[in-house]
């Protein structure tokens, strides 16, 4: 399994307001669409594109426009904190939602909503969520697109911890991780450490 850690001074930089527990509501929104748009980006590197030209106001030049199918999905709650960032590089992407719940005593995801757009087997994909710890939400969220037929997908995080890559390792090892931040470890209570904290509660002021 591929782990691409974005290793860029501005995604570092809002990584460092996410992280700092002074940061409120209006700056974590602010930092987590910056941080967002920047991993998004590299996550789509190699996002296939079609050769042509276009018409510059002076004469024609080359261009290349993307080709093929983009999907994104937000796994809610806290995905969709990254979603418009997304979609502001690419507007024209299809957009899926996963909901998972996390049960606070086991860290067990259960589904409570799933809908994705048609004809993925062609697709590529990028899941965002932002907090990659236990790995269960990520392995659900794999295993519902594996079966609608997806076949190349990336999944974005913000922070993850060693233990989530090592379950998404064992179950999709085919999956690939882009995130600026690899954490030390998840506390019993199933915490990203040091990490950032509750990611969607931070982003919607429910702290």
């Amino acid at each position: 399994m591929a782990v691409h850690v974005v290793d860029h001074p501005l995604v570092h930089d809002a990584l460092a307001v996410l992280r700092d527990a002074r940061t409120g509501p209006d700056g974590f929104r602010r930092a987590a669409a910056r941080i967002s748009v920047l991993l998004a980006a590299e996550a789509m590197r190699d996002v296939p594109t079609t050769p042509g030209t276009v018409e510059t106001p002076l004469a024609s030049a080359p261009a290349r426009r993307l080709a093929g199918d983009l999907v994104v999905v937000p796994v809610l709650r806290a995905g969709l904190g990254m979603l418009d960032a997304v979609l502001a590089l690419a507007p024209a992407a299809r957009v899926g939602h996963i909901g998972l719940q996390r049960d606070e005593l086991t860290a067990v995801a259960s589904k409570y909503y799933a809908r994705l757009p048609d004809g993925l087997a062609s697709s590529y994909v990028v899941v965002v969520d932002p907090m990659l710890a236990t790995g269960g939400s990520a392995v659900t969220a794999l295993d519902l697109l594996r079966a609608a037929g997806a076949a190349r997908v990336r999944i974005v995080c913000i922070v993850a911890a060693p233990e989530g890559i090592a379950l998404v390792e064992r179950r999709h090892p085919d999956a690939v991780i882009y995130t600026p931040a690899v954490d030390e470890r998840l506390d019993a209570r199933k915490f990203i450490v040091p990490g950032l904290g509750d990611f969607g509660d931070r982003l919607y002021g429910t702290v």
